[in-house]
């Protein structure tokens, strides 16, 4: 019971043993062991409180327990009055239960009516039509007003006449200060799409002509879902991939023939009239358009042949069959080739050239003669396209050679005739995995582009005289002076979501045979398909890659990871590309038909703008183009066969200040957060397996 200060306190011991008269002994104890009595229950201490008024008379009456049920007393317990004691802790438990409601209703059926309108349109009698197309009034009136139609149609193709001059001065930064200025976002240009080459088909590569202002080509195939539907009895539909003009939106300008769908091609960057396609079937293909060079120019909208008179356009012209069509110069071997579709192709740069060993050599030539390809077969291939020595026999083969047949826009040129069908690899290599059996299968690489001190300033520049691939020969290789300093690694994306970094170069087992080296590292950054694997053109270390649901931004050296991995989107990342002119900013195009554009400089974990009605389907690919300084370009296309052109407003193309240095900076501090995370983690395993040690011991 609780004390209180107005009360005393007093200890009293109790003796279990009950009241009874003076205990008279008759020899039991002595039965009894003194050993086994003891003391084995403790004795109470009561504390007992009385009220101040003590020792006062107390009377106790005895009372027979025979008396009470069962022979049992109780002193049941009773709340006392005085006081109460608060509940410091209470376990209860509640039980949810739905609340049940039953309803009923009853829906009036309503007695269906029918509704129509039945109209008919009010049509001239054939003498009305004859009196009205005989009028005077009528023929003078589209005499003079359909040549200003079409001078108008002609200026509104040429340029954009209602955008506002004064609104689009300014090329500096400051100029986006002013409330006056255009859009900060990207501005539909052109849209390029033909029933007749891209109906049920999807866009798989695009490119943009290097010289000519506003050509793009692009590479037509087949969806999924025709192939399958496709009756073999029915005759294939050809392949081509199709270049458009900026003159003319709706007709393609040139189309290269094609065996099958081509997946990607690139023009050569020594000279932009020769062209190198992957095929779907595995083969290599090349095709030559000097011949339609100036068909191509025409189509400019600047240039003097493109210039005609509006009042001499030709009404009854439907335009049919005239788009020249250019047949393929050569094509590989099909038991050389790839055994599946050919999902990347790259020119080598220039700068180099490598043997039949991958061993980097100098190109005395400077002029790009070889090709990188990777396919799903496992295999990555090199292939040069130059006449060997070996096929050089006499020099009255030689002076055949040489003599040129003059080409015309309906012959094929033979400019690779010395490849066509008979072409095939200078080296394979293989990408076996690194810890178990089995190889990797790629799907999109990049190399670094080497660029020698002597050639920084001449980079990127079109020489007036183009190099002639028919005079190229192939030079011994033991006379060629080994090139130490080109990076012969490079990455690969697979198609099961990895990152590979690995070395092109062969190595020669113990019975002397070619073999490729295992990859460095892997990493299973994509949990699908790899779609995009990108140098940045600012930092020749910096790669981007896209596939899955998220990108990542790797660093040649750092082999403990990607420096930058987004988190992972609800739609797919199906393509991503640099920009040209910002350090800072790329693009990622999504399965919804959306584009994203982020810059790192500003947040890295949400995109700096969102254009997500761009097309009702996925981006297939995305290609920038820089026209000028004032003037930048963003191609667009689809898994329908629609190619949108879209102009990158300032904000985008033109760099901060010290940009470039921040984004090195950037990079520099992400590899050290990387490298600290590294160094953690390897703490953090090591007490991991120490506390399971101690587990077990």
């Amino acid at each position: 019971s609780p004390e209180t200060e107005a009360s005393d306190v007093f200890e009293a011991e109790v003796n279990k043993t009950p009241r009874s008269k003076h205990w008279i002994s008759l020899g039991s104890e002595k039965e009894i062991d003194e050993e086994l009595l003891k003391e084995t229950r403790e004795k109470l201490m009561l504390k007992l409180r009385v009220d101040r008024i003590f020792r006062l008379p107390i009377c106790f009456s005895d009372h027979n327990s025979a008396d009470s049920k069962d022979s049992h007393l109780e002193c049941a317990s009773y709340q006392d009055s005085r006081f109460n004691i608060k509940k410091l802790q209470s376990d209860f438990g509640i039980q949810a239960v739905p609340k049940l409601q039953s309803n009923s209703t009853q829906t009036l059926r309503m007695v269906p009516k029918d509704a129509f309108t039945q109209y008919e349109p009010r049509e001239f009698s054939n003498e009305e039509l004859e009196n009205i197309l005989q009028d005077e009034s009528l023929k003078n009136c589209c005499a003079t007003q359909t040549p200003r139609i079409l001078h108008a149609l002609q200026q509104e193709e040429i340029m954009n006449v209602f955008i506002d001059d004064w609104k689009a001065l300014g090329t500096g930064l400051e100029a986006g200060e002013w409330s006056g200025q255009v859009s900060d976002s990207l501005v539909l240009h052109q849209i390029f799409t033909n029933q007749k080459y891209s109906k049920d088909k999807k866009i798989s590569c695009l490119n943009w002509h290097p010289t000519i202002y506003g050509v793009i080509a692009v590479a037509l195939i087949k969806k999924k879902e025709e192939q399958t539907e496709e009756s073999p009895l029915l005759v294939p539909r050809p392949a081509f991939i199709v270049f458009y003009s900026f003159s003319d939106s709706s007709n393609p300008q040139l189309l290269l023939e094609c065996p099958d769908d081509i997946l990607a091609f690139e023009f050569s960057p020594s000279n932009p009239n020769i062209i190198v396609g992957g095929c779907v079937n595995g083969q290599v293909l090349l095709w030559d358009i000097s011949v339609h060079v100036t068909y191509l120019q025409a189509a400019h909208p600047g240039s003097k042949k493109a210039a005609t008179n509006p009042d001499t356009f030709d009404l009854n012209d439907n335009g049919e069959n005239k788009t020249p069509v250019v047949r393929f110069s050569a094509v590989s071997a099909l038991e050389t080739s790839h055994k599946a579709p050919i999902t990347d192709v790259q020119w080598l740069p220039q700068t180099f050239e490598v043997t039949g060993m991958g061993l980097p050599v100098e190109n005395k030539m400077k002029v790009s003669v070889q090709i990188a390809t990777c396919s799903p077969d496992c295999t990555i291939r090199f292939w040069d396209v130059r006449l060997a020595n070996l096929l050089i026999h006499t020099p009255l083969d030689r002076r055949q050679t040489d003599q040129k047949t003059p080409i015309t826009a309906c012959s094929i040129p033979e400019t690779f005739k010395h490849l066509d069908r008979t072409w095939k690899p200078l080296f394979r290599v293989s990408l076996p995995k690194i810890d178990t059996k089995g190889e990797y299968v790629p799907l999109k690489f990049s190399f670094e582009h080497y660029t020698c001190s002597t050639e920084k300033d001449t980079e990127n520049k079109w020489t007036e005289n183009l190099p002639d691939y028919s005079q190229l020969r192939m030079p011994l290789t033991e006379k060629l002076k080994a090139m130490e300093d080109v990076n012969t690694k490079f990455f690969v994306g697979t198609e099961s979501g990895e990152i590979v970094y690995t070395d092109w170069k062969l190595e020669s087992d113990e019975s002397g045979r070619p073999r490729s080296t295992k990859p460095l590292l892997c990493f299973n950054t994509h949990q699908w398909l790899v779609n995009t694997v990108q140098q940045s053109p600012f930092f020749k270390d910096i790669i981007l890659t896209t596939g899955g649901w998220n990108f990542a931004i790797w660093k040649e050296g750092v082999m403990g990871g990607p420096l930058v991995v987004s988190q992972y989107f609800e739609q797919e990342c199906t393509v991503g590309c640099w920009s040209l002119s910002r350090p800072a900013v790329f693009f990622i195009g999504k399965q919804d038909g959306s584009v994203e554009v982020w810059d790192l400089l500003k947040n890295s974990s949400e995109p700096l703008q969102l254009h997500a009605h761009i097309s009702n389907t996925k981006i297939t690919c995305m290609k920038p183009w820089v026209v000028s300084a004032k003037q930048h370009f963003l191609a667009v296309a689809d898994d329908l066969g629609v190619l949108r052109v879209f102009e990158i407003p300032k904000t985008l193309y033109v760099p901060s200040r010290h940009e470039s240095l921040s984004m090195k900076k950037y990079f520099e501090l992400e590899t050290e957060n990387l490298k600290d995370y590294l160094r953690r983690k390897e703490i953090w395993t090591k007490q991991k397996k120490e506390v399971e040690e101690l587990k077990k011991m």
